[in-house]
């Protein structure tokens, strides 16, 4: 099965860093952030990478140049994550199923449990749904005196779209616009109503890259040996 990373966005969050190079080959430790998520999935046997580039995509293209496994396709500048996915739906034809996810995160999520999942649910489309860290403490008000306060607790919150998805082919019915396709607003709302997006709950370490806390914070579990996807 081939991965599909999408990494053509401008990262305008983590602009310390991405003035001069795309957000995913922001480095964390000493490797940068996309090569993490492809070595963590070659644990799982999975070594077809298909990378859907575009902001300084010649960076991306000039670091993975000796690896034949791995296939940088230029997106397009402004080009929407969904219609990034439909331009390099030539690589996936000869796939019943594949792996996306963003070139931002990090995770500890099992693939091999996930894709299980999604072939045992028989659905298009199979998301992993995680509860992210919250920023902040909880505080219960009541005539403004606070009755109790609970610090940060992951459990406590929702649960969000973590990517780390598994698609059917017959996802890019879901896809028409070659441009403007935000694949978390039309697709995933189409998929939810017609019954076919499944979410795979991962309780375990998830964490995105959006900010320089985030860098530092994914730094930080490296340089402290304390790196849950390593």
């Amino acid at each position: 099965m081939k991965l599909v990373i999408l990494a053509g966005g401008l990262g305008t969050r983590l602009s310390e860093e991405t003035r001069k190079i795309p957000k995913p080959m922001v480095k964390i430790g000493k490797i940068p952030i996309i090569q993490h998520i492809i070595n963590y999935y070659e644990k799982f046997n999975v070594k077809e990478v298909v990378i859907c580039s575009g902001y300084k995509k010649e960076i991306i293209k000039k670091y993975f140049k000796n690896n034949k496994n791995i296939k940088v396709c230029n997106t397009g500048l402004k080009t929407q994550s969904g219609s990034r996915l439909l331009r390099v739906k030539k690589y996936l034809e000869n796939d019943e199923n594949f792996f996306m996810t963003y070139g931002d995160g990090l995770s500890d999520i099992n693939i091999n449990k996930l894709m299980k999942f999604h072939i045992k649910n028989k659905k298009i489309a199979t998301l992993s749904a995680v509860r992210p860290l919250p920023r902040f403490g909880h505080l219960t008000i009541k005539k403004n005196l606070v009755v109790k306060f609970k610090e940060k607790d992951i459990l406590s919150e929702g649960w969000i779209n973590g990517g780390f998805f598994v698609l059917n082919k017959k996802i890019f019915k879901y896809i028409e616009d070659k441009t403007n396709c935000i694949f978390e607003r039309e697709p995933l709302v189409k998929l939810a109503d017609d019954k076919q997006l499944m979410a795979y709950k991962h309780s375990n370490f998830w964490h995105p890259m959006d900010t320089l806390r985030d860098k530092n914070y994914l730094s930080n579990l490296i340089m402290k040996r304390n790196a849950p996807w390593l």
